[in-house]
């Protein structure tokens, strides 16, 4: 894993939050728990170089095309990582109330060693690894404007979260630059 606190400037990362917020495509999250479907509060979107399909969760989504705040974004993502990715997921989370639980980026579409970049805007929010056989948990708070890189083997031993907080009560927009392989 790696870290870069602010890969963008407060004014940057301001600019950003608020173009994101307005032109991309946000769509209810659904997900299926127990063979149930789930309307999720959180808001996403998924853009791409192609209009190519991604599941998860049981559910399916279809990527949009880029647009030009997120093409600046994935720019200098791409400068900054040394690679190159084909989509993006955007997570749009309202407050503290809303979260991820456990889980780890892990499917088949995204490769063996899978390099996911995720970029933060808005609220700070604690994020959290946990290495799948020994317990060992590490903690990032990922501030407004920064990086996050987990490549290798991560995604094979380690699951991540994003736990729910009652003390945040501004929004955070996520982007998780992959590599679809299809």
């Amino acid at each position: 894993m790696e870290y870069t606190p602010s890969l963008f400037s407060g004014t940057e990362s301001e600019y950003l939050f608020n173009a994101l917020l307005v032109t991309t495509p946000w769509q209810e999250d659904e997900v299926v728990i127990f063979g149930q479907r789930r309307i999720l509060s959180r808001k996403v979107a998924w853009m791409g170089d192609a209009s190519f399909s991604y599941s998860y969760s049981g559910t399916r989504k279809t990527a949009s095309p880029w647009s030009p705040g997120l093409m600046l974004i994935k720019e200098r993502v791409e400068k900054q990582c040394a690679h190159r990715f084909n989509s993006c997921l955007l997570n749009l989370y309202h407050n503290g109330s809303e979260g991820m639980g456990w889980h780890s980026d892990d499917e088949k579409t995204l490769g063996r060693n899978p390099v996911i970049a995720s970029v933060s805007f808005g609220a700070e929010r604690a994020f959290k690894l946990k290495h799948r056989e020994s317990g060992e948990v590490v903690s990032v708070l990922l501030e407004n404007g920064s990086l996050l890189v987990m490549k290798g083997e991560t995604q094979h031993h380690w699951v991540h979260t994003m736990p729910k907080t009652k003390k945040i009560n501004m929004p955070r927009i996520n982007l998780t630059f992959r590599m679809f392989l299809g």
